[in-house]
């Protein structure tokens, strides 16, 4: 997963600082807001992205069915 360990140390630091995260996990922001920003510019990642976009509408397209239906499990026993 891309960003995870700014994610979990902004995650981490907003569990312990309660309602003072706003002030105590600056920094945490600020590092996980520079690391989404840098993928927002990548053109590599957008390309990566748009085909990953292009690939689930066409197969919407022909099926009909969203991905994350296609993607739950079917119940077992009925």
């Amino acid at each position: 997963m891309r960003c995870s360990e700014q994610v979990q140390d902004f995650t981490e630091c907003c569990k312990n600082s309660g309602l003072l995260m706003v002030v105590k996990c600056q920094k945490e922001n600020s590092a996980l807001k520079e690391r989404l920003t840098a993928y927002y510019n990548d053109p590599v990642f957008y390309e990566e992205c748009k085909m990953e976009y292009l690939k689930e509408r066409e197969e919407f397209r022909k099926t009909g069915i969203p991905t994350k239906k296609r993607l739950e499990k079917l119940p077992t026993s009925m």
